[in-house]
């Protein structure tokens, strides 16, 4: 990355690793580490259990003879990156993991998705009234997950987390 070393004070990579090629994510993981001064935030769909949800779904579409999301035709070129993503952080780097949207919930959502009169309910309850359907989504972050979120903080500023 064309940026010096700590240049941020945080950086946020969501939704990403699952699209770099394998052999290319410990490279995108130490530029990341090197760009950033305290908070790294890494969030992505994690292990074998959520690349086989996305081949159900993906599955599903084909099945129906719908044309799949062109991100879920991107989630099948590559196996999603595990838990050890970050493998060993360099020192005085600590990690915290958040799981985020368990398995049955994340496929009934994408489910929900392919017919038109639920997502149109579901969007227009995230507009009318996002405080609550926020809450009733934190109840689905839990394990097993489809999406972890990897926070790495420098020790020297783990007092801020």
């Amino acid at each position: 990355m064309p940026f010096g070393d700590g240049a941020f004070d945080a950086v946020v990579v969501s939704e990403v690793m699952e699209h770099v090629p394998p052999p290319a994510r410990e490279q995108v993981v130490c530029e990341v580490l090197r760009a950033a001064r305290k908070v790294v935030v890494f969030g992505y769909p994690c292990g074998p259990a959520a690349f086989e949800l996305d081949q159900r779904l993906y599955r599903d579409y084909q099945s129906r003879k719908f044309l799949a999301p062109s991100w879920l035709e991107e989630h099948m070129l590559h196996t999603f990156p595990d838990e050890n993503l970050c493998g060993e952080l360099p020192e005085g780097w600590k990690r915290m993991v958040i799981p985020n949207e368990s398995l049955p919930f994340h496929y009934g959502m994408m489910k929900t998705e392919m017919f038109r009169p639920r997502d149109y309910s579901f969007r227009l309850a995230l507009w009318v009234v996002p405080g609550v359907v926020e809450r009733v989504l934190r109840r689905f972050d839990r394990e097993p997950s489809y999406r972890e979120i990897f926070i790495l903080t420098r020790e020297s500023y783990a007092a801020y987390t």
